[in-house]
């Protein structure tokens, strides 16, 4: 997995135009109505400087009457294109995050495990929230609407230079310095602005654990701790967002100060041409209108710019997500339009979970024949899990060969191996939903066919207790025990119907009528499929048709439980250390 690299800002918004592109016909007509909103913007002092020059200097009240109307039509005119121009952008912006957002997520769901176990939750969620609404507040209201403003700067300059270069020419005892201010504030505000999209992150990952581990943090009295250190990252937040708002607002006031000041030096000098008779009333009022027409989107500019900088630094976090390329993909093999068998074969296989990093596997080679239960046994970090994982395609990247039914897995399409080789893990995870969504996960299952697989794993009486297949499971299963969840876990799974299941049957914390139930669930799928055991139980052990030792990624032993025990090595040495007193109490 190669690490994403640090990305310039116009590296950042092209890779955004593949999005942008979608909306085309709307952003094109955005751009297509603002020169036609600008010239009206334009148009309006030159219309009142005929106004007073005409019409109200000469007392000519049929002439003011008409010419009162073309300015009424001006702005109306300016209106509707402004209008126009606003609701097609906003339209197409919030098309346009819409789909960021969802290309986020998807991807999130195709990035392997491996990078989901080294990056906390909280990262993902600000990605897909935060910092697309700062990349949303930019497409509506930043970098498409500078066109416009671009525009009417350049128009207003035009006429002003058309009306009288003299007075236009004030002008430039301002603007070299607006411009270096603008520049130097820009730079500092994407740096800040970037600090603040971090310090977010970090923020909502801690408040993402905290949360979901807040029956812990109660039970052994560490609220106060969490209470520390959620205040240090919120602080940290707080100041980098108060440096951020006072350099914004320090951009913003310059420019509106700057405003003043070339306000101040028209009038001073155009007052006395307009006294010496060079100039009328009317351009005066007419540069006095285009110099605040001139400032405004300028004044709008600079908030811009610290919006567009918000973008730039969300873009970054963004597209460091997006450029993620640990993902697991699959080729385009099949395994026939038979159901799979379920004969798994490694050979040779090495992993490590970084590139660069150690092996965890050392070349592991073993078979599974169809409807064999195949037990994996290790002390903690031997290697069990990993090899799990690896089969059931949650990691990319392995070395050597796995296949299904002779197919290499990597050659299959991902959704086609996970529908082969199911999976019930120590970790049991529900979502606040129904029982039916949770044993389905959405897919179209009959009523006849979920009703089997919860009698044959002893989950009926939980459902029933729930209120049937309609009842409601809370967030991460907070209604329901360990070994009830379990269960269900083992329902789904059965549900699925996966020719090979690679089972976790951890039965921790777990009363001992559950883990009685637990135990025919067990029996249920080792019956009926092809299964890889990462063993906990001592009757699981003995019930399986071989048993694999394992010791820091290497297999050090294989046969079945007898023939391990009378070979009286490694197997027989750990499970005289680490089952015997669980053999005695299982016994009892």
């Amino acid at each position: 997995m190669s690490e994403p690299i640090e990305r310039s800002d116009s590296s950042l918004f092209r890779d955004l135009i593949p999005f942008l592109k979608q909306e085309k016909g709307l952003y094109i007509l955005a751009l297509a109505l603002a020169p036609g909103t600008a010239a009206m913007v334009v148009l309006q002092p030159w219309l009142l400087k005929q106004v007073i020059d005409r019409y109200i200097t000469p007392g000519d009240i049929a002439g003011l009457q008409t010419a009162a109307w073309w300015y009424l039509g001006a702005v109306v005119v300016g209106f509707v294109l402004e209008a126009g121009h606003t609701l097609a952008l906003s339209y197409a912006a919030t098309r346009t995050i819409t789909r960021v957002r969802s290309a986020i997520y998807r991807h999130t769901l195709a990035i392997s495990q491996r990078y989901h176990g080294s990056h906390p939750t909280g990262q993902l969620l600000t990605r897909t929230t935060s910092d697309v609404e700062a990349l949303g507040e930019t497409l509506t209201a930043g970098a498409i609407t500078i066109v416009l403003d671009v525009l009417q700067v350049i128009g207003i300059l035009i006429a002003m230079v058309w009306l009288d270069v003299k007075l236009t020419l004030t002008l430039l005892l301002v603007a070299p310095v607006l411009a270096l201010l603008i520049n130097v504030l820009r730079k500092k505000l994407r740096k800040l602005y970037g600090t603040v999209r971090t310090s977010l992150s970090n923020l909502n990952a801690y408040l993402s654990e905290r949360l979901a581990g807040v029956q812990v943090i109660q039970l052994y009295g560490d609220e106060e701790r969490a209470r520390e250190g959620f205040d240090e990252r919120l602080h940290i937040y707080r100041d980098a967002t108060i440096r951020t708002n006072i350099w914004d607002a320090l951009l913003y006031a310059s420019v509106d100060g700057l405003t003043s000041v070339t306000m101040a030096l028209m009038l001073w000098y155009g007052a006395g041409m307009t006294l010496k008779g060079a100039a009328t009333a009317g351009l005066l009022a007419a540069f006095i209108d285009y110099v605040q027409k001139l400032f405004r989107p300028i004044q709008e500019f600079s908030q811009k710019v610290a919006t567009i900088q918000r973008a730039g630094a969300a873009l970054s976090k963004i597209f460091g997500l997006l450029d993620v390329d640990d993902i697991v993909t699959g080729g385009e093999a099949s395994l026939g339009e038979d159901p799979p068998k379920g004969a798994v074969e490694l050979k040779d296989v090495c992993f490590a979970y970084r590139e660069g990093a150690p092996d965890v596997l050392h070349h592991v080679s073993l078979q599974v024949a169809p409807g064999e239960v195949l037990a994996l046994v290790g002390r903690t970090g031997s290697g069990k899990s990993t090899l799990g994982l690896l089969m059931s395609r949650a990691f990319q990247g392995y070395r050597g060969s796995i296949t299904l039914d002779g197919v290499e897995l990597s050659d299959l399409p991902v959704p086609d191996v996970r529908h082969a080789i199911g999976a019930v893990r120590q970790d049991v995870q529900l979502f606040a939903g129904t029982v039916r969504f949770n044993l389905t996960l959405g897919a179209e299952k009959s009523d006849e066919a979920i009703a089997e697989a919860l009698r044959a794993t002893r989950a009926t009486g939980i459902v029933e207790r729930l209120g049937g297949l309609e009842g409601r499971i809370e967030e991460n299963g907070r209604n329901l025990s360990a070994g009830e969840g379990q269960l269900l876990s083992f329902a789904r799974t059965l549900l699925y119907d996966p020719a090979v299941v690679i089972l976790d049957e951890a039965t921790a914390n777990v009363d001992s009528l559950t883990e009685a139930r637990i135990q025919a669930a067990t029996e249920a799928i080792l019956e009926r499929k092809t299964t890889v055991v990462i063993a906990h139980r001592l009757s699981t052990i003995m019930r399986a048709d071989r048993i694999v030792l394992l010791s820091r990624g290497r297999v050090v032993e294989t046969g079945s439980h007898a023939e391990l025990m009378d070979k009286g090595g490694a197997y027989a040495g750990l499970f005289r250390q680490q089952y015997a007193a669980q053999g005695e109490a299982e016994a009892g």
